[in-house]
């Protein structure tokens, strides 16, 4: 039987125009179920999971039945957690944007009272709390339960798991007994039941049967990340492991905006989708995206119905959906037709809870993962880099560049010369600039604990610490010693990461200059304002006289033997 669309289910107006802006045309199917009975007032019972859209479910018959012009709670909606609540307020919010003067309420414990009272005072016409704060403010009588018309019980089962079963009961006691109560629950266990049969009016029962997930084949990490460093460690991701084809999913409109301008300006070729997007202009973004034109799409849920692409390789969950199973259908647009595939998600805050609601509806663990350093990244393309330049040498596709060959060589650069000016070249071409976000400045905190601890170590323990006269000299911030390989000489430059300076820029600038025989460097270490490198004792003093006058980047610089304290 076909799902009837959500224009026959009964709602007014503004709530149909709100749900059809969000980009809904049919419900699911425990909001097509629960919304005709609820909107005739009836008890009811909900045995669905997290994410098959209960919320609204609930929250539209609700928002149905609140007079805007009376400012006094109407509707109590009850939920296990403080994370739940709030996220049941924003749906809340959302789907009531249409009523003129529509005032909902968050109200938890853990937080100050202060701000509730005030908002109580105002007249929410719907309140969203946990049980021990909401009898907390009914007892201060700062919440007046006697024009409640409706109240839900929102993952019963978990609150009473939780034991809250005293304050629910005292909470359902104390409002009006003319009311319509809805209990949404996983499960249906005797002591759901018992609560039901108490304070439940002969409900009718509404069961929704799960749906199998088809996420198995995809591998789902997700990496905690600031709202400001998002679109650089987005970048990092699409250079490390570049993908065919990746779609990015933002939440709203201006943030598709934002991300597709930040990915365009780093040189990638990305194009966005969302709700703004005249329908022929959609269909010509689609048709690049198949070719492959465009390999980066930016987009909306709302705006990526319809997306049937097999070669989708990555998705990125720029912000985490509202709802679990949106979550689903985003990550399933990859690992299609049998491939395997990849979905990342950044999270920061209070998304982790929400990261957790995701892993309980999925019943798989999403893998937590470290941000790539630039160094990580600097290190992927120069092994793509060697890649491509061994493929193209084994294929014997090198081109006919004889004749500039024959002029470099009687100009007297050697072919190892011409090589590598010629590497570097490329390598410069094909460089995205990065930048030094916030979570770079934690790896080298986290970086630097753990080399303290590693001295710790090797001298020893904390007692045999104090009776060495050289430890108040290290507490005090003096350089640790760098491990250097036997025959080799350490050298300082005083820039670094802050004038955005890598690795490969070090060692091709040595070798151009200086003209050292290969092998000649080691280890590269790029601090915020400084850079240590290694090189063989023999040249060490030809480095630092070739690189004089030498300039990186359009900057000159010092260098000279690393001073060790």
């Amino acid at each position: 039987m076909d799902t009837p669309p959500f224009t026959e289910l009964g709602l007014p107006e503004p709530l149909l125009a709100a749900v059809l802006d969000m980009g809904f045309e049919s419900p699911s199917p425990i909001q097509a179920k629960t919304i005709p009975l609820a909107l005739e007032g009836k008890d009811l019972i909900g045995l669905s999971q997290t994410g098959s859209g209960k919320t609204a479910a609930f929250a539209l018959p609700t928002l149905a039945r609140i007079d805007p012009h009376l400012a006094e709670p109407q509707a109590l909606i009850v939920c296990p957690t403080r994370e739940l609540a709030v996220q049941v307020c924003e749906e809340v919010f959302r789907l009531g944007n249409k009523i003129k003067g529509l005032r909902a309420l968050p109200v938890y414990g853990g937080t100050p009272i202060d701000r509730q009272l005030k908002g109580l005072r105002k007249g929410a016409h719907v309140v969203v709390g946990t049980p021990g704060r909401l009898l907390d403010h009914l007892k201060r009588r700062s919440f007046d339960p006697r024009n409640i018309k409706t109240v839900i019980l929102d993952e019963a089962d978990r609150m009473l798991d939780m034991g809250f079963q005293e304050e629910m009961e005292e909470l359902l006691a104390a409002l009006p007994k003319e009311r319509q109560t809805m209990f949404f629950s996983a499960t249906m266990n005797r002591r759901v039941s018992r609560l039901i049969e108490n304070f439940g009016k002969k409900p009718e029962l509404i069961e929704i049967e799960r749906k199998s997930l088809t996420v198995d084949a995809i591998d789902q990490s997700c990496y905690e990340v600031r709202q400001r460093s998002k679109v650089e460690v987005l970048a990092r991701l699409l250079d490390i492991d570049p993908p065919r084809l990746a779609v990015v999913f933002c939440n709203t409109k201006r943030l598709v905006d934002e991300v597709t301008e930040g990915l365009l300006a780093r040189g990638y070729t990305a194009d966005r989708l969302h709700g703004d997007i005249t329908q022929q202009m959609r269909e010509r973004v689609l048709a690049r995206f198949r070719e492959g034109t465009v390999e980066v799409l930016v987009a909306t849920d709302v705006a990526a119905r319809g997306l049937d692409v097999d070669d989708i390789d990555l998705v990125v969950n720029y912000e985490i959906p509202h709802d679990p199973e949106d979550y689903v259908h985003r990550i399933g647009r990859t690992g299609r037709a049998g491939r395997s595939g990849k979905a990342v998600s950044f999270v920061y805050g209070r998304d982790i809870y929400r990261l957790q609601t995701i892993e309980k509806y999925t019943r798989q663990t999403i893998r937590r993962e470290r941000v790539p350093s630039q160094e990580q990244v600097e290190g992927k393309r120069a092994d793509n880099l060697f890649q491509s330049v061994q493929e193209r040498l084994e294929s014997g596709k090198v081109g006919n560049f004889q004749t500039y060959l024959d002029r470099l060589l009687e100009q007297g650069h050697t072919a190892t010369d011409i090589a590598s000016a010629a590497i570097t070249l490329l390598r410069e071409s094909t460089t995205r600039e990065g930048e030094f976000i916030a979570e770079d400045k934690q790896k080298e905190a986290f970086a630097n604990e753990r080399q303290r601890s590693s001295w710790k170590d090797d001298r020893g323990d904390r007692k045999d610490r104090k009776d060495r006269p050289e430890r108040k000299e290290r507490d005090r911030g003096a350089k640790p010693e760098r491990n250097n390989s036997k025959g080799m000489a350490c050298l300082f430059m005083n820039l670094g990461k802050a004038q955005h300076i890598k690795p490969g820029d070090i060692a091709g600038m040595i070798y151009r200059e200086c003209k050292v025989p290969d092998g000649s460097l080691g280890k590269i270490t790029i601090f915020p304002k400084h850079t240590l490198v290694d090189v063989s004792q023999e040249i060490a003093n030809d480095v630092i006289d070739g690189l004089r006058n030498a300039t990186l980047r359009g900057r000159s610089f010092k260098i000279d033997h690393d001073r060790k304290k």
